[in-house]
């Protein structure tokens, strides 16, 4: 039997915010208050992004402008990475260099080519204000990234050069959501 209940079993499914939208763009703040509204916005996010299908989800992907992010997402051996950091900080990032296809909640059924470093380390806190260090390879390395980066203000457009960049920008002013 299973012990502790499921991520977002008691949350919400929010809308996601889409590309061009300001709270995308632009830093998000630090969470002070760890009541029960953090961990009703977890909740939310973890509903938001299974019902989303996808393996990361940050606050303003959500039109919330916290410092936040949720993930359910597997390392290169198929590992489970299961959890959430608040007011994150990549604090380091090493190893190779891999380009791989990457994809966002906020930009649906576009991807494109982005690098990333195949290993991450993440510090933050959890929802009762105790740290925690979240180390990534392969796969969860890139979610871990790709998370800080939308807390910064950016999304992996951001980080894609040359006629790739030009395609999926293309592509997303052409999606049906972007009207």
């Amino acid at each position: 039997m299973r012990h502790g209940s499921i991520p977002g079993a008691s949350g919400r499914v929010r809308p996601l915010t889409l590309l061009g939208d300001p709270v995308l763009h632009k830093p998000c703040e630090e969470v002070t208050d760890f009541g029960p509204e953090l961990a009703r916005l977890i909740e939310d996010m973890y509903a938001t992004m299974y019902a989303a299908e996808g393996v990361g989800l940050a606050a303003n992907q959500i039109g919330v402008n916290q410092r936040v992010f949720v993930y359910d997402c597997p390392d290169d051996d198929e590992v489970r990475h299961l959890g959430y950091v608040v007011n994150p900080r990549l604090v380091e990032t090493d190893g190779v260099s891999v380009r791989g296809p990457e994809g966002c909640l906020s930009l649906p059924g576009l991807e494109a080519v982005t690098p990333r470093f195949d290993h991450a380390v993440v510090e933050g806190l959890d929802m009762r204000g105790e740290p925690v260090r979240v180390h990534g390879t392969g796969w969860f390395a890139r979610c871990l990234q790709h998370e800080c980066d939308h807390l910064e203000g950016g999304v992996y457009t951001d980080r894609v050069t040359g006629w790739r960049r030009r395609r999926v920008l293309r592509a997303a002013a052409r999606a049906s959501w972007n009207s």
